[in-house]
């Protein structure tokens, strides 16, 4: 992967990345560093410090700081909450009412390593979302998170009873399909087997709203990976 093709915004202080999914923030301890995001702003820039992160399979908008003044500037803008986080789901169902607040506590999963939970006895988690359009099978979700816990519009989402499409932790996992959106869908002559619109998480970060280290206000849109965008567009398309 070519880092500056994903480069939204540089400064001699930070870097906006519109990263794809399935790439790690940071390298894990069984990766190669080059797999992973910081690996490979690391060779791009030299020094790079890490301010917040993504799941690897969430796509979207991402800030890293250039140097130790900055790195300490925005890690206390994420933490105090002065940072506006927004992004776009695709999710299973219709929820009702079309916006509203999931204030529900997060905590990890009692039994399976990696998974989180609603528990009262978890750490506060706040979520906005609207419902932007609906398409029956899925509606395409605006979502606001106030708290940055681990999973958390995903664990929101399945505790609405909507889980993100295509999650394999929280929802069923199923890739989706254009023959579950048209109708009279048929399978090109030569063509053996349907390949799916989307097989990945339909979770993308779309945007972040700051005041820089000069005071002025930024407002930061990663727009959507071609795999959403088109899958939006045949959701539209075949809209009954």
């Amino acid at each position: 992967m070519r880092i500056e093709e994903h480069i939204i915004l540089e400064t001699p202080d930070f870097v906006i990345i519109n990263k794809p999914s399935g790439m790690l923030t940071l390298p894990d301890r069984h990766d190669n560093e080059l797999t992973s995001l910081l690996g490979l702003l690391r060779k791009h820039y030299g020094e790079i410090f890490t301010v917040h992160r993504l799941d690897r399979d969430t796509s979207g908008i991402i800030l890293f700081a250039r140097n130790e003044a900055a790195h300490k500037y925005y890690s206390q803008l994420f933490e105090s909450r002065e940072v506006k986080k927004f992004y776009l789901a695709l999710v299973t169902g219709q929820i009702v009412p079309k916006q509203g607040i999931v204030d529900e506590a997060i905590m990890e999963h009692p039994v399976v390593k990696g998974k989180m939970v609603t528990n009262r006895r978890g750490k506060a988690s706040l979520t906005d979302y609207e419902v932007l359009e609906e398409f029956g099978l899925l509606s395409l979700v605006k979502l606001q998170i106030h708290t940055g816990r681990t999973h958390q519009i995903r664990v929101h989402m399945k505790h609405l009873g909507h889980p993100v499409a295509v999650d394999e932790m929280y929802g069923t996992g199923e890739p989706i399909r254009l023959s579950a959106i048209k109708k009279k869908f048929k399978l090109g002559k030569y063509v053996e087997e349907e390949r799916p619109l989307l097989s990945r998480l339909a979770l993308h970060a779309a945007e972040l709203e700051f005041k820089d280290q000069q005071g002025k206000e930024q407002k930061v849109i990663a727009p959507l990976p071609k795999d959403m965008a088109a899958l939006l567009n045949q959701l539209r398309k075949h809209k009954s």
